[in-house]
């Protein structure tokens, strides 16, 4: 059973209430009843919206900063690249094993410094983009 319970509305509303309960298959409880629903379910949406906010804010401003120290990371690794090929001058042929063996050394050495870094957490880059910030902050 369900309870009962005496509302007063004002005019307007309780026009429009009756206006609503006169079609087929409706009545003036179970419009209050949807309603109220609807209204209980905004508010606990948007105490869940109020409780997640300042989290999504955060994870937004973090995904936001990795965004752009990856578009600056590219944009200097590109640079670099064509910096470096506009003064590399072209191997002669009968010195380009040579070129390549030396080339293939080098590169590991600055893998096995790469891997030396990252595992013992340094970075340069955080030491760029930490002064890149502190500037910015000034």
């Amino acid at each position: 059973m369900k309870p009962r319970q005496n509302l007063y509305l004002d005019a307007d509303l309780s026009a429009e209430l009756e206006r609503l309960a006169k079609k087929p298959g409706t009545s003036k409880s179970a419009i209050v009843a949807e309603a109220l629903k609807t209204l209980f379910e905004r508010k606990g949406a948007k105490e869940l919206d109020d409780k997640l906010k300042p989290r999504l804010d955060k994870l937004s401003n973090q995904l936001n900063r990795v965004e752009r120290n990856q578009r600056v990371l590219i944009e200097s690794l590109a640079l670099y690249i064509r910096f470096h090929f506009s003064i590399l001058p072209p191997l002669p042929e009968a010195d380009q094993a040579a070129g390549r063996a030396l080339a293939n050394d080098r590169f590991q050495a600055f893998i096995d410094q790469v891997g030396r870094r990252v595992a013992g957490g340094k970075s340069v880059v955080d030491d760029v983009f930490g002064r890149m910030e502190s500037e910015t902050q000034q």
